[in-house]
């Protein structure tokens, strides 16, 4: 299968690289930037599982000739209205619109666009970043990627997009329900997100102050309380595993919306914790440390703009 990766950041680039690496046909979308730090020194990956240095076939949007038979999205939420014009040339009658972004308004942005038949659902697990030589750093052993059909139908060209899938260096898994695979995805990102985000801390931190942890479930349980009245409600296994994720003492992890604002970027706070507020405030769930680190991100990300406008 021809594969177009959109982006060649911490994600799209890990896992598009591994593809790479493993023999795929694999394409990737980038902006000139990014085009010319990967000339120079190829697609670095920097992982527990293994580096590997790759010399990738680029594209720009103006270059897309052709449909793909698939587009793997993995930009920022607050991307992908610039991410769809630029891959629009790529979709085809028979392409397969991958997406792995976080929340879920992207599955109706994706469909308002492109038509529901285009898009299948993802959900991927990696803890990744861009350090400042553009390498792609790997700061955990987990490298999943799930996906499917949105109706939970096995259908041939799923089982063509498993097929190529499976055997490029990561766990990759064909979910027969990826609706709630990427639900509980959502669960954890914003549980996790809006705590390290709102008490500016690690999960260790967190832990061993005086009631941390408390206060670190309670948002857990705000956050499953809106995908339960959503009709998605995590199931025992998953909420067991992520109580223990987020109250270990002594662990390093972070979410990626706190290291984005710890460097002063961007995050993607309407889309992780704003949406699931709207969602819960459509069912009459209470969330006020949900709400709360939302208003905080807010704040956050207005001086982020204020600031860039004032940048020469």
């Amino acid at each position: 299968m021809k594969i177009l990766i959109v982006g060649a950041g911490s994600v799209g680039g890990y896992f598009g690289g591994r593809l790479a690496q493993a023999g795929r046909d694999v394409t990737f979308l980038v902006r000139p930037l990014r085009a010319q730090q990967l000339a120079r020194g190829g697609l670095r990956i920097i992982s527990p599982h293994g580096d590997v240095v790759l010399t990738p076939t680029l594209v720009s949007a103006e270059q897309i000739t052709a449909p793909y038979d698939v587009v793997f999205v993995s930009v920022k939420a607050y991307a992908l209205d610039a991410a769809m014009h630029d891959f629009a040339a790529a979709v085809g009658a028979q392409t397969m619109i991958l997406p792995v972004l976080n929340g879920m308004r992207h599955v109706d942005l994706l469909t308002q666009r492109f038509g529901a038949a285009a898009v299948i659902g993802g959900a991927c697990h990696v803890v990744t970043e861009l350090d400042r030589e553009g390498r792609i750093v790997q700061m955990a052993d987990i490298q999943q990627l799930a996906y499917g059909e949105l109706d939970g139908k096995t259908t041939p060209r799923i089982q063509l997009l498993d097929a190529t899938l499976q055997g490029a260096g990561f766990e990759a898994h064909l979910s027969p329900d990826i609706m709630q695979a990427m639900w509980e995805k959502w669960v954890q990102l914003a549980s996790l997100g809006a705590v390290t985000c709102l008490l500016r801390g690690t999960i260790g931190d967190i832990a061993a102050a005086p009631g941390g942890t408390e206060l670190a479930l309670e948002v857990l349980a705000e956050c499953s309380a809106v995908a339960t009245a959503c009709g998605h409600k995590p199931s025992a296994t998953f909420l067991s595993r992520i109580t223990a994720l987020m109250s270990t003492l002594g662990s390093s992890l972070t979410s990626s919306m706190y290291r984005d604002m710890r460097k002063g970027a961007p995050v993607e706070a309407d889309h992780i914790l704003g949406d699931l507020l709207e969602h819960g405030a459509a069912h009459g769930v209470a969330t006020p440390l949900l709400k709360a680190a939302f208003v905080s991100l807010r704040i956050y990300q207005a001086t982020v703009v204020d600031r860039t406008r004032k940048t020469p």
